[in-house]
């Protein structure tokens, strides 16, 4: 999505204090909401976690953004919003924050407190914790050298004056921070309650409180559907108009489709042939999403993957606008590069455009035949097996299917797909144990450096282990030396990109469209392409 005025790219506001507008009143009135405020919603994939400083995927953290809330959240068109946060003033340096809290409480009724916070970030931070997303902290004062065991988690810089005031300190300027605070990561955590639970905290719906526009009322921690409430206990409770959500985890699109016809479901994806049949109905959407699919080759594991004309290869075999054609139909389109289009732009030009390398993202099957003999013999192999893995999801095995058509045409090469529920496809790519592997992210705030940052020598994320010094210099100027010069951390970025394709570290597949069906009598629903994508806090079912 195009970055707003809120968080344009290496600019520094310079006024003293930000007043944020109040949210208002919901759009719903007692005359235009039906009785019963029930939605029932679709996911593809079921809840992994619930643990602020440990969860990863977009089904969690959707879950978290409407049970939880940070100092602002982000509202419809990626606009910030008040939070558990009223106000908030920086610097005019730009590195630090104040943020005054509204009194507001917990679902247990404790109160949302300052240290509720200084305990979530020094919880994400410390390595005991070993969160993936510690890094999105890095901006924070000694956020780094903490995650690192080179600071004491006390070191970090946030702090409580008083119980509704929060001070926090960067390193240096970070134009995108008030969009970081709005994410899931940066919620609050009540200490006592995660001390209480121990090992067991966060894993069941009762073994967490919650501070959002609604409560977790049913999850075991290993169930396929879950459901909230309305949590009496937040803030802003009498413009929330939803009493209950149900999500029911649907792996198969024409049993989603069922129950949506049959009523069973208010919204559904769809998948294969479903949208080109619905595109046409009054309750069709499609949804624009700052989300890239790539290939990541395990570089660690042999020689062959670590050759550039192999991957060079494997990529160029692939023909993206056939896939996205002839299988997705969904509104997705081919990925120029890992960062999404239309995420940023600067002097009127997208990112993707600048920073794109044709032939990283562009079938052109003689030159990949050609790049696999040279592979092969420079590796000193007659041919080569591999397995390929995705998620045992309609989209993850129709994507199986087409690359392994697609790479059988390169000569001596023999593919296998493995499948496998998302949970374990996550446990086994952040452990080093695939070939290559199908795999997503989706923007945390909208900026290019939350997909590149991905891919530094050190980042959790780098689960194919690609290596470049060059790249990691660019990335470190960009979040260092450049952060407060827009033009310089601009080319930083895009020679990132550039190198990483160039050199083939990961194999861009496609940029994520989802075609849903809503019933139309589901108002208020707030879709945003960056980050957890959904805010249910001003939806209703009309009469």
């Amino acid at each position: 999505m195009r970055i707003n005025s809120a968080v344009k790219l290496g600019t520094v506001a310079t006024f003293a204090a930000i007043v944020l507008a109040a949210c208002g009143s919901s759009s719903s009135s007692s005359t235009s909401a039906a009785k019963g405020q029930t939605l029932n919603w679709m996911e593809a994939s079921a809840l992994p976690s619930m643990d602020i400083s440990k969860a990863t995927d977009q089904v969690s953290g959707e879950t978290m953004n409407n049970t939880g809330e940070g100092l602002l959240r982000i509202g419809k068109n990626n606009k910030l919003t008040p939070g558990v946060a009223k106000s908030y003033s920086k610097s005019k340096d730009g590195t630090v924050y104040t943020f005054n809290l509204r009194k507001s409480k917990w679902s247990n009724g404790d109160p949302v407190t300052a240290q509720n916070f200084v305990y979530s970030w020094q919880r994400t931070v410390n390595p005991k914790t070993a969160s993936q997303y510690a890094y999105l902290l890095s901006p924070v004062k000694n956020a780094d050298a903490i995650s690192k065991g080179k600071q004491p988690v006390s070191a970090l810089g946030i702090k409580a004056q008083g119980k509704y005031k929060v001070v926090v300190t960067l390193t240096k300027a970070t134009a995108y921070f008030p969009s970081l605070v709005a994410s899931p990561t940066f919620f609050p955590q009540n200490a006592s309650v995660a001390k209480k639970y121990g090992s067991k905290y966060a894993t069941t719906a009762q073994a967490n409180v919650y501070n959002g526009p609604f409560k977790l009322t049913y999850w075991t921690g290993t169930s396929d559907n879950w459901s909230m409430s309305k949590n009496a206990n937040y803030w802003n409770a009498k413009n929330v108009k939803l009493k209950k959500i149900n999500f029911k985890t649907m792996k198969d699109p024409q049993t989603a489709l069922s129950q949506y016809q049959s009523g069973k479901l208010d919204a559904t994806y769809l998948s294969g042939q479903q949208p080109k049949n619905y595109k046409n109905s009054k309750e069709y959407v499609e949804r624009k999403s700052a989300g890239t699919f790539y290939l990541e080759l395990n570089e660690k594991k042999d020689s062959m993957l670590r050759n550039k004309h192999a991957r060079q290869a494997l990529s160029m075999a692939i023909n993206r606008n056939q896939f996205i054609n002839k299988v997705l139909e969904d509104g997705s389109t081919p990925a120029k590069g890992v960062v999404a289009t239309g995420l940023a732009s600067y002097k009127g030009k997208d990112f993707t455009d600048v920073a794109n390398v044709k032939s990283a993202s562009t079938q052109n099957l003689t030159q990949a035949k050609k790049l696999w003999k040279q592979a092969l013999k420079e590796t000193g192999r007659k041919s080569y097996s591999l397995t390929f893995m995705a998620d045992d999801t309609p989209a993850g095995k129709n994507a199986a299917e087409f690359i392994q058509s697609q790479w059988a045409k390169l000569p001596n090469l023999k593919v296998t797909n493995q499948n496998l529920p998302f949970k374990t496809r996550l446990s086994r790519s952040q452990n080093g144990q695939f070939d290559v592997v199908a795999t997503a992210w989706g923007a945390d705030f909208p900026d290019p450096i939350s997909f590149l940052q991905l891919f530094t020598s050190d980042n959790a994320y780098n689960n194919g282990k690609w290596k470049s010094a060059a790249y990691d210099k660019d990335i470190a100027n960009a979040n260092g030396k450049d952060a407060n010069n827009e033009s310089a951390r601009w080319n930083d970025m895009v020679n990132a990109q550039k190198t990483l394709l160039n050199d083939q570290g990961v194999i861009p597949f496609y940029q994520q469209g989802k075609a849903q069906l809503v019933k139309s009598n589901v108002k208020g629903l707030i879709y945003f392409p960056t980050g957890a994508n959904w805010d249910f806090s001003k939806t209703y079912i009309a009469k």
